[in-house]
């Protein structure tokens, strides 16, 4: 059983993870409305990958005989200047998931929590993944500047992300790893 301070913590990050599924899923809405449609599909797979970093703080507090409790989420900006506008506020939003992913990993190991400290590696590591596919997309916009034609292939080449996580919780994250053979 972790601690109830380490629960609360986690049950904070469910909320920021929840938020950022929201925000992403605000930024594709958003791109669909304007006909960036790769850049649409670019967020909603990003969406389905913030919903299983939820789930997977949601099962671990169960699993350690805690309680969940979700809060509210606020509501996300639904409307954004330009593309190189949505991925600078990628960044800077998983960026503050980093500092909250480290803030955690600190708190563990200050109460000698290592199951957790073990549990949060993998968020460690997956931060450094989500900055780095932000600051790539970034300078390629960046060198893109105005261009449409070269904003109209970076779209194409977005909309060739795919889902490469579970979407479906029903039975599990772990079920649903497993039958999507992630």
């Amino acid at each position: 059983m972790i601690s109830e301070k380490m629960s609360q913590a986690l049950n904070e990050q469910v909320n920021r993870e929840m938020y950022s599924a929201y925000l992403y899923m605000s930024m594709s809405a958003h791109c669909n409305q304007v006909g960036l449609k790769g850049f649409a599909n670019w967020f909603m797979v990003q969406y389905h990958e913030e919903m299983l970093h939820a789930m997977k703080i949601y099962e671990y507090i169960q699993r350690q005989g805690n309680e969940v409790k979700l809060a509210a989420i606020k509501a996300p900006p639904t409307s954004f200047e330009s593309p190189l506008d949505m991925f600078n506020q990628t960044l800077e939003h998983e960026q503050f998931i980093t500092r909250s992913i480290n803030d955690l990993m600190e708190l563990a190991i200050a109460e000698k929590d290592h199951a957790s400290q073990i549990f949060l590696e993998w968020y460690v590591t997956e931060q450094v993944e989500e900055e780095e596919n932000d600051n790539d997309i970034i300078a390629q916009l960046k060198w893109i500047k105005d261009n449409p034609q070269g904003l109209m292939m970076l779209d194409r080449e977005l909309a060739a992300r795919m889902t490469t996580v579970p979407t479906d919780f029903s039975k599990g994250v772990e079920s649903a790893a497993t039958a999507a053979g992630a």
